[in-house]
């Protein structure tokens, strides 16, 4: 597979790895799903789930770019942009929500680590971004 086509899919993949992990404690979380993760969400200083919502974007641009349906050189810098975005947005929560909300789900361990994992795959979205920037000559 051509470089110029295995970046934007990298970029894609992060995409839906955050949607996936922004709804994983929807599907985790054992107590009253509404209160408990809106809680979890709506605690921090931002919201993640506007994170995901540009995500989301993000996926439809790259992919878009991709299949060259748009300019791929603009596709690129729009994917860096709202990736950065995204990171930042899930950063700001991630660091701002507090330690007792998350020890109140009544979930599996592995959600303590959540946070943490959620800006690790939506960190691949501006990498991925820049790297198909770096493949079509652009940097």
């Amino acid at each position: 597979m051509k470089q110029t086509r295995l970046a934007p899919l990298v970029g894609v993949v992060g995409c839906l790895l955050v949607l996936v992990s922004l709804g994983l404690p929807y599907v985790l979380v054992r107590t009253a799903v509404g209160s408990a993760v809106g809680t979890y969400y709506g605690e921090g200083a931002l919201n993640p789930l506007v994170g995901g919502i540009f995500a989301l974007v993000a996926a439809i641009v790259l992919a878009a770019g991709r299949d060259e349906r748009t300019d791929p050189p603009l596709a690129a810098g729009v994917g860096i942009a709202l990736g950065f975005f995204i990171v930042v947005v899930v950063t700001v929560w991630a660091v701002t929500v507090p330690v007792g909300v998350i020890g109140g789900m009544d979930g599996p361990a592995v959600l303590s680590s959540h946070r943490w994992a959620t800006i690790a795959v939506a960190a691949l979205i501006p990498a991925a971004s820049l790297w198909w920037s770096r493949t079509l000559g652009l940097l």
